[in-house]
C-alpha cells in the first residue's frame, strides 16, 4: 500500500480536479465518469512534476491511472527505480 502522503496529494488533485468530490482510494475514476483521456493527460502531468518522476510510454497504461491506489503505486515504482525513495 502506499504511503499516506502520496494517497492524500494525490486524492487532493483529483479532488480539486473534479469539484471538490472526495475520490475513495480504490474508487475508479473512468467507471465512476470522472475520468477521461483528457484528465488522465493531466494527470500524468500533474504526477510527473509533483514527484519528479517520468512516466514512460510503457507506464502510460489506463490501470495505472484509474485509482488513487494505483497512482500512488506506480509512483512508488518509478521512485525505487530511479532511486528517488
Amino acid at each position: 500500500m502506499a504511503d499516506t502522503e502520496l494517497i492524500d496529494t494525490i486524492g487532493g488533485f483529483m479532488s480539486r480536479a473534479f469539484e471538490g468530490r472526495e475520490i475513495g482510494v480504490d474508487e475508479d475514476i473512468f467507471e465512476a465518469g470522472f475520468g477521461n483521456s483528457m484528465f488522465a493527460m493531466q494527470l500524468v502531468n500533474f504526477v510527473e512534476r509533483k514527484f519528479g518522476i517520468e512516466i514512460d510510454s510503457e507506464d502510460l497504461e489506463i490501470d495505472n491511472f484509474r485509482t488513487i491506489g494505483r497512482v500512488a503505486a506506480l509512483v512508488e515504482r518509478k521512485r525505487l527505480v530511479s532511486g528517488s525513495v
